[in-house]
């Protein structure tokens, strides 16, 4: 259930309603009964994800250079 707050009372106890919405409880602002924002919590963002975690953790030992040297020419020679 959301809570309606007037603006007179929304600005005396601001610090108090901005907990509130932290903990999830939303709210909305009315100016003389008639509803003007709702305020709700900020969504926590994702997890920074750390680049390089499995370095060193496998071993590619293809040479797909070489492998593809003729396909790779071809490409961008327009020869085979």
């Amino acid at each position: 259930m959301t809570t309606t707050v007037n603006l007179h009372e929304a600005k005396t106890h601001l610090s108090r309603l901005v907990d509130q919405a932290a903990r999830g409880q939303e709210f909305v602002i009315a100016k003389a009964g008639r509803p003007m924002v709702r305020v709700v919590p900020i969504e926590s963002p994702p997890a920074e994800r750390k680049l390089g975690f499995l370095a060193g953790q496998g071993v590619i030992t293809a040479d797909l250079k070489a492998a593809f040297a003729d396909d790779i020419a071809a490409m961008f020679d327009g020869r085979r």
